[in-house]
């Protein structure tokens, strides 16, 4: 190796190993811009962990300040969400998972309309197709590109298809990671995975802070009507419940393995997923009530109306439900993975709820009998967990993304702004009439 080259290596693994200045949000500001957000599922029709963070991601955007457009599938979309300008792209069901609709979002119509929004960051939901879409359009238009990963394909993949297709999707998830300016996670735990399989640069990858509607999820909202709906008319039974899609991919025949050691128990299967009739069939002729999707009061009201959560999934990127859970006052059980250790961090263990092995059901057992038979416990753990919740919201997790991390992705997009695709570019903005960005 001469000199010069072992110079230009050098430099290359130090602009690698470089981040951000502190204070970046004095050095680029954060006056209103105009953001571009590209979902896939609707945050509007399909109900998942990631709709409220979305939705509440776009209000307080907007409260801020900026102008935000939101391209999206095209099921129940609205014209626009609290004064968001909404567009929907004519899409199709995943092949795997028919529930889920999928669109590119790079026709001519969708294209025009980014352009005539002159976006000054482009934001995507990872992974899926329509991010193929969104970083088409954020490198012809010469704007920053931040994805914020939200499902953990490669988990999911064994569970759906066969596992030799696992390896294809970690290449895919570094080549569009690695070509966008900043990735966000909803979990430290998911990051440092991310980081471990060389997603992206490590200092590209940010947590999105946790969040919680700690007004509408609150105990207050205990309710006895609804607790004699969810026990099935025995309200004087201990009753479990479980909020959440019903996939394979959750682990939720724990819930019937459990509940065959717990006779006197009763549990709440709220929710609905391509696997409910099967789980429905599990738990025939058991003390176990589905309601099916539940939203507004009355999914508080269930909530709140319980005596234990239970989280059996191995494969959440964070875990919304059990954060709605916690802020209503209701000790959560749960499985030791991904992001539910954010949650319930080793420290908190037995104070703001508890964890267990993934997949053991005696380890399971041993922390949700206690919690079941003693009055007292429960209060304890379910108060404390109400007040850990109650130092987050929603607000002040987009404030960081709006004044920290969009600035962060800006300074790396300055550094390293393609030169091989600036002749696609030009010729973008000759057909298109794009102006160019402009950061102060």
């Amino acid at each position: 190796m001469t000199i010069t080259e072992y110079r230009e290596e050098k430099e290359e693994e130090e602009e690698k190993e470089e981040g951000p200045p502190p204070f970046i949000e004095s050095l680029i500001g954060s006056g209103p811009r105009r953001i571009a957000l590209f979902v896939e599922p609707s945050p509007f029709a399909y109900v998942s962990g990631y709709k409220n963070r979305f939705q509440n991601f776009i209000k307080y955007l907007r409260e801020m300040g900026d102008e935000v457009m939101v391209v999206t599938t095209h099921g129940g979309v609205p014209q626009e969400f609290c004064g968001a300008k909404v567009i929907g792209s004519l899409s199709f069901p995943c092949p795997f998972y028919t529930n889920v609709p999928l669109s590119l979002a790079l026709s001519p119509r969708i294209i025009s309309e980014v352009v005539q929004f002159k976006p000054d960051i482009i934001h995507s939901s990872s992974p899926g197709i329509m991010v193929f879409g969104a970083l088409t359009i954020a490198k012809l238009l010469s704007v920053p590109l931040v994805m914020s990963y939200h499902t953990h394909i490669p988990v999911y993949i064994p569970r759906y298809t066969t596992t030799w297709l696992v390896k294809p999707a970690w290449f895919i998830i570094r080549l569009l990671h690695g070509s966008a300016d900043l990735t966000l996670v909803p979990s430290a735990a998911l990051a440092k995975e991310l980081e471990q399989a060389r997603v992206t640069d490590a200092n590209k990858i940010c947590v999105w802070n946790k969040g919680v509607d700690s007004e509408s999820f609150h105990p207050q909202y205990r309710c006895d009507e609804m607790r004699l709906r969810l026990t099935n008319g025995e309200p004087e039974k201990p009753l479990i419940v479980h909020v959440g899609r019903l996939g394979v991919e959750k682990s939720l025949d724990l819930l019937k393995s459990v509940m065959d050691k717990l006779p006197e128990v009763r549990i709440a299967v709220i929710g609905d997923g391509p696997y409910r009739e099967e789980l429905e069939k599990m738990f025939s002729g058991m003390p176990a009530v589905f309601t099916g999707m539940l939203e507004g009061e009355v999914l508080s009201q269930a909530y709140a109306s319980g005596d234990v959560f239970l989280m059996p999934s191995e494969s959440e990127t964070l875990g919304l439900v059990v954060l709605e859970a916690m802020s209503s006052g209701l000790p959560v059980v749960a499985a030791r993975a991904g992001g539910i250790i954010d949650i319930i961090p080793e420290d908190q263990e037995g104070k703001t709820g508890f964890c267990f092995n993934p997949g053991d059901v005696d380890d399971c057992l041993s922390k949700l009998k206690p919690l079941l038979h003693d009055c007292e416990l429960r209060e304890t753990i379910g108060q404390a967990a109400r007040e850990e919740m109650e130092k987050y919201d929603w607000k002040a997790a987009t404030r960081i993304i709006r004044n920290e991390q969009y600035n962060a992705a800006i300074w790396f997009w300055r550094k390293k702004k393609a030169v091989l695709l600036r002749p696609f570019q030009w010729l973008f903005r000759c057909i298109f009439h794009v102006p160019e960005a402009n950061y102060r």
